[in-house]
């Protein structure tokens, strides 16, 4: 009978169900459900709902069994520093809020009196971002949320608890918060306790490939079977980079509504402007987040008529606009208009689709060749390849540019990276791989590159 791994991988824009096997030497995989995602703008607030999402994830369980495809293990991963919180009795308290709200920039200064930056990121190794969870609970705190707070679950363990009926907060994920030691791996209780928050809402830490338990008794009557939760790289950039088909060093970029550019290290290494992140199998993501398609999809949609990307893309190849700018500036975070975002940037507000395109593009390709640069110096390696990981390996126009811009092989795939690393973990966990080593063989074996 075939062993079956279903992978939930719920990013910012889209979520899907993939249903994995391994079969003839290689790691077979089939989407089963997918459903789109976005944050709530309240008027007031940016939001998920969270309510929502998980009822997606029961339906996509029906799926499988509705196609006879009963898997022996789920596992969840989303985005990083967003979280739900629960009250003693295990009520939720709404909101869920997003990342890209502005509340986490208005309290940054205040959390930065009290500790400075430079020495949170010192005990952490992450580097400060508005939208860090660390800044998110600032809000919590000075609102009064904290007070009747009793656990907090980053999303997937959010997910997984609704699932299960355990709280487990997992370590990838964890680190995405800013407030879990770099050099110890668990929560940084000093920064916690200067701060203010409440330490019994910051659970033990668990690793990639832990078993759970069953199903909660209603929701396996729900979709119809029972199974296996085991915690994934519940990050969705740790699972991606686990099934990043590399050999030896190299760099990658996870590239998605966000590219996060890195490397895989076997401990943290302290530089500015790069975070230090949790990997499965103990390994540490040394990266920068960049902006990413985001850019690009915020154009797209604010286009008066449909565009496709391929549209977009052609029109930025027949540009010849030559203007670039840096996409790191936080102004991209959230504008009301990214295409005029763009122009302000370049200080052409008149400037016309296809340059604006055109120039997003060039700059990401030209801060992907930055990054590389700075960690070959940083890590004093030199790197002969670049592996695009994720949804947006698929652009070939960007990964072209960034070949041509950094004189590397550019290599692309896979395209559902954060399914296959999902999938490998539960693998590794139910015994099927022997090692996160083999699951890359088996990646290289399973993809076309």
């Amino acid at each position: 009978m075939q062993t079956y791994y279903l992978a939930v991988d719920i990013g910012a824009s889209s979520g899907r169900h993939v249903l994995g096997s391994i079969s003839g030497g290689k790691l077979v995989q089939e989407e089963m459900y997918r459903f789109d995602n976005g944050f709530e703008n309240t008027g007031e607030h940016l939001i998920w709902d969270a309510e929502r999402l998980f009822q997606k994830i029961v339906n996509g369980l029906r799926r499988c069994c509705s196609r006879g495809k009963i898997p022996t293990s789920i596992s969840v991963d989303t985005w990083g520093v967003d979280y739900v919180l629960l009250d003693e009795k295990g009520k939720e308290l709404w909101p869920a809020f997003s990342y890209r709200d502005s509340r986490g920039a208005k309290n940054q200064s205040e959390v930065e009196a009290i500790i400075p930056a430079d020495q949170l990121y010192a005990a952490t190794g992450i580097c400060a971002q508005p939208y860090n969870t660390i800044y998110q609970l600032w809000h919590d705190k000075q609102s009064g949320r904290l007070d009747k707070a009793a656990k907090l679950l980053m999303l997937p363990d959010y997910f997984h608890w609704r699932l299960t009926g355990e709280v487990r907060n997992e370590y990838t994920i964890a680190t995405t918060t800013g407030l879990v030691n770099a050099n110890t791996g668990d929560w940084d209780y000093d920064i916690i306790d200067q701060l203010g928050y409440p330490r019994k809402i910051f659970g033990k830490l668990h690793q990639p490939g832990e078993t759970i338990v069953g199903l909660r008794a209603e929701i396996a009557k729900e979709i119809g079977f029972d199974c296996n939760v085991v915690l994934p790289g519940c990050h969705d950039t740790a699972s991606a980079v686990a099934a990043c088909p590399s050999e030896g060093d190299a760099l990658f970029i996870s590239s998605g509504t966000w590219s996060l550019m890195g490397t895989e290290l076997d401990g943290p290494l302290l530089h500015p402007g790069f975070s230090n992140e949790g990997g499965a199998g103990g390994k540490i993501r040394f990266l920068r987040n960049i902006m990413g398609l985001w850019m690009l999809q915020e154009i797209r949609r604010e286009q008066p008529e449909k565009i496709s990307f391929d549209d977009m893309m052609t029109l930025a190849k027949n540009s010849k606009f030559d203007g670039m700018f840096d996409v790191q500036n936080p102004a991209f975070l959230a504008p009301k208009s990214m295409t005029q975002a763009v122009q302000a940037a370049l200080g052409k507000p008149e400037l016309d689709l296809a340059s604006v395109v055109r120039a997003v593009y060039h700059s990401l390709a030209q801060c992907y060749v930055n990054t590389a640069k700075e960690i070959e110096q940083i890590t004093e390696k030199n790197y002969d390849k670049i592996h695009i990981i994720g949804g947006g390996s698929g652009d070939s126009y960007l990964n072209e540019l960034t070949a041509q811009y950094s004189g590397k092989a550019v290599v692309a795939g896979p395209k559902e990276a954060t399914a296959f690393g999902n999938l490998l973990v539960q693998a590794w966990a139910d015994g099927a791989v022997a090692s996160m080593d083999a699951g890359r063989k088996l990646v290289r074996d399973s993809i076309t590159m």
